[in-house]
């Protein structure tokens, strides 16, 4: 597949990098994270922050979904995001993907909240926005050959089967980069994982009219 036939993802993976390179390049990449993350305490709070412009607590579930905190957590995301978002892009069209990415990024914000509503530690990366597009690939487009376990429909276990592998896989990247379970946002995975499961069959309504 060319660049050109999934605009959307790979324009919004070559931003990441770009930023990352940057950031890094200037020596900005902490303070990016600081100004930019997502901070649940920053809700409703008067939060002591650093003097400066800050991005507004409503844009940072956005903004936070452009930063990484390394290479290897870089590298991944990117990886992910190109192998799935393009088989997606394809199919769904540049608008369902921005919706899922979009939807996805906030759902895992808010999910990161609900968990943990007084951590002052910022939440950067794309992987709540990749794991809702992980769960539409699940769902609809995986070719994986599951069985039903009770009542839970193949289709689902599936999908929750991906799921656990993804957190899992996340989980051993915080282990390598020595932060442990406290450098992955679990529960933005697992909001940006509902999202899609939610919004995976009204996109391809949208998309084709119903078929």
């Amino acid at each position: 597949m060319k660049p050109q036939d999934a605009p959307l993802v790979t324009g919004y993976a070559l931003a990441c990098v770009i930023l990352f390179v940057l950031l890094q390049i200037t020596g900005f990449q902490g303070e990016a994270i600081v100004r930019a993350g997502f901070v649940p305490a920053r809700f409703g709070t008067e939060l002591i922050l650093p003097p400066g412009a800050m991005v507004p607590f409503v844009l940072t579930p956005l903004s936070s979904t452009f930063l990484h905190g390394g290479w290897l957590h870089l590298i991944f995301n990117m990886v992910m995001l190109l192998f799935i978002g393009r088989q997606l892009e394809a199919p769904l069209g540049a608008k369902a993907m921005a919706v899922l990415l979009l939807v996805g990024a906030y759902a895992g914000a808010l999910a990161q909240y609900l968990a943990d509503p007084g951590s002052a530690v910022p939440m950067i990366g794309a992987s709540g926005a990749i794991s809702a597009l992980l769960a539409v690939f699940a769902l609809i487009f995986s070719r994986t050959q599951t069985s039903a376990i009770g009542p839970i429909p193949a289709h689902w276990v599936r999908a929750l089967w991906l799921a656990a592998a993804w957190i899992g896989l996340q989980l051993a990247l915080g282990f390598a980069g020595g932060g442990g379970f406290g450098a992955v946002a679990i529960w933005a995975h697992v909001g940006g994982f509902l999202a899609g499961l939610l919004l995976a069959r009204p996109l391809l309504r949208w998309r084709f009219g119903g078929r």
